[in-house]
């Protein structure tokens, strides 16, 4: 049979009240430093350049242009062609 929820609080708040410091064993804590390597400090660097040549670029350098759209509409002779191709 299921726990009813106030039993279930209740052993929790009697393992907690129940609860000792003797019983804890004593940990040592190593802290493990990462040191980047040479390839990746001249990663970062390259990429901030980058970034920093995006960022800080002028727009006002660049040259104005027209788009000049073309659509090449097939002549009658590549359409008689395509259907002789076809049969």
């Amino acid at each position: 049979m299921a726990a009813r929820p106030w039993e279930v609080q209740q052993e929790l708040v009697n393992g907690i009240q129940g609860f000792t410091k003797a019983k804890l064993r004593p940990t040592v804590t190593k802290e493990k430093v990462y040191v980047p390597t040479k390839e990746d400090i001249e990663a970062e660097k390259g990429h901030n350049q980058m970034v920093s040549g995006i960022q800080n670029f002028d727009a006002s350098l660049l040259k104005h242009t027209e788009t000049q759209e073309k659509n090449v509409l097939p002549t009658a002779e590549m359409i008689a062609e395509e259907k002789k191709g076809d049969q």
